[in-house]
């Protein structure tokens, strides 16, 4: 699904505008600077709970040793954060059936 199919099902669903259903998923989903809900919150390291739907988190990866495939290379990798997402119980087993 798409943005835009979204925003048309939400308008429906909703009794909103297409515009508008629009607006409200960019100010939830949008990935700029300030923008999104969401992503701001994540930016600042906040957990987002949504009750029977899942957790968006701010998670930390160590700095580690790895290697280049192409020519075997060991590298070193940067420590660097990261966006993560796990599942509610609810939306497992909606899914699961």
């Amino acid at each position: 699904m798409t943005k835009a199919e979204m925003a048309a099902k939400l308008s429906v669903k909703c009794d909103l505008s297409h515009a508008a259903a629009a607006d409200v998923i960019d100010c939830i989903f949008s990935t700029k600077a300030g923008a999104g809900i969401i992503a701001t919150e994540l930016d600042a390291e906040r957990e987002i709970s949504i009750a029977g739907f899942g957790k968006f988190e701010t998670r930390h990866r160590a700095a580690r040793m790895g290697r280049n495939p192409a020519t075997g290379a060991t590298i070193q990798i940067a420590a660097t954060k990261v966006a993560a997402f796990k599942a509610a119980k609810g939306l497992k087993d909606r899914v699961a059936v």
